[in-house]
């Protein structure tokens, strides 16, 4: 039992060395000299010893208790002195530190106030690859291989068949392709095309995408919901107006404007002196698209709209940079809390 003795004296040297607070000081001090801990377990063994040995190892295990416990007492006032420092050397007198809120991106409090005005007239979200197919994002949207928009300068091409997407519009063929009619759906998200950064263009921007496909839809149900979300993206009193477009999948297809809200549609430097801000593209679903994913165009119409997130904030907000979305100046974005 002596071995063993000193073997439990040089294992708490070693453990209170790396003492460094009061909760493992307190685990180390029960370990040892508890109720439960090793000191009294031994003592208990006492009784077991020859009656030469036991007055020996008796002495030798209270030697020991004595030891470890001055060296507690003198480790906990160590620790305390540590904690007293740590406490005297803190300055309570310093102001506390100013942390700033944050707040929505403009563009985000337009897609969200986009998403809360479609969702309200019955519309469902849906979310897509911004790494897209050839096919989903041209192909199916009645745009073949010759036409001048699938250029590989207007887009980034992974592969010959895979590239970033240019739009939201593969929703469309996407979401059409997994379910039957009805559909009324809005898609969001990021777009990339080989635009050079400029007051209006950059290579990445956010898209809104729109669709509706039923029986007996009409260019009235296309212009009724689009005059709805301008009237409560920018208010009531904002003229609407719809002019012939071409878009390859909607026939016929227009091009959508709102009247100036600067000038109330007078005119000004800010709408080149038109009365008008246009805002995005719309039209009947093209049946070439229909039927390319199963749909019976005999008996099913359609319309989608595509407008640009950015777009829609700088109208609003008066934002005359696009530039400025993507510079995180806190001057700017402070404007929005």
């Amino acid at each position: 039992m002596e071995k063993e003795i000193i073997h439990l004296k040089e294992r708490f040297d070693q453990q209170i060395l790396f003492t460094r607070n009061s909760m493992e000081l307190e685990k180390i001090r029960n370990e040892y000299i508890g109720r439960k801990g090793y000191i009294s377990k031994l003592l208990g063994q006492l009784p077991l010893l020859s009656q030469e040995e036991r007055p020996k190892i008796g002495k030798m295990l209270n030697q020991i208790k004595q030891s470890i416990q001055k060296v507690l007492e003198e480790k906990e006032k160590e620790l305390q002195k540590q904690k007293t420092f740590k406490e005297e050397i803190f300055d309570y007198t310093v102001p506390g530190k100013d942390f700033l809120m944050g707040t929505f991106h403009p563009i985000e409090l337009i897609l969200k106030q986009t998403e809360e005005i479609f969702l309200g007239m019955g519309f469902k979200m849906v979310d897509g690859p911004e790494i897209e197919l050839d096919y989903y994002n041209f192909e199916g949207l009645n745009i073949p291989k010759d036409h001048p928009a699938r250029d590989d300068q207007d887009s980034f091409y992974i592969s010959p068949e895979i590239l970033l997407r240019t739009q939201t519009s593969p929703m469309q063929v996407r979401t059409m392709e997994n379910q039957p009619s009805p559909v009324r759906i809005i898609s969001t998200g990021k777009c990339y095309r080989r635009d050079s950064i400029d007051s209006t263009h950059t290579p990445m921007f956010h898209q809104i995408e729109g669709l509706a496909v039923d029986k007996d839809i009409s260019l009235s149900d296309l212009k009724g919901v689009i005059t709805e979300f301008c009237h409560q993206i920018f208010g009531k009193e904002r003229k609407v107006r719809f002019r012939p477009g071409y878009f390859p999948f909607v026939e016929p297809g227009a091009e959508v404007d709102v009247s100036c809200g600067l000038c109330n549609g007078k005119g000004c430097q800010s709408c080149g002196y038109t009365g008008w801000l246009e805002i995005m593209g719309a039209g009947m679903v093209h049946p070439h698209v229909l039927e390319m994913v199963g749909y019976n165009a005999e008996e099913l119409t359609g319309f989608a709209f595509g407008m640009g997130a950015e777009r829609i904030a700088m109208l609003k907000y008066g934002i005359h940079d696009i530039r400025l979305f993507f510079e995180n100046d806190i001057r700017f974005l402070n404007q929005f809390k």
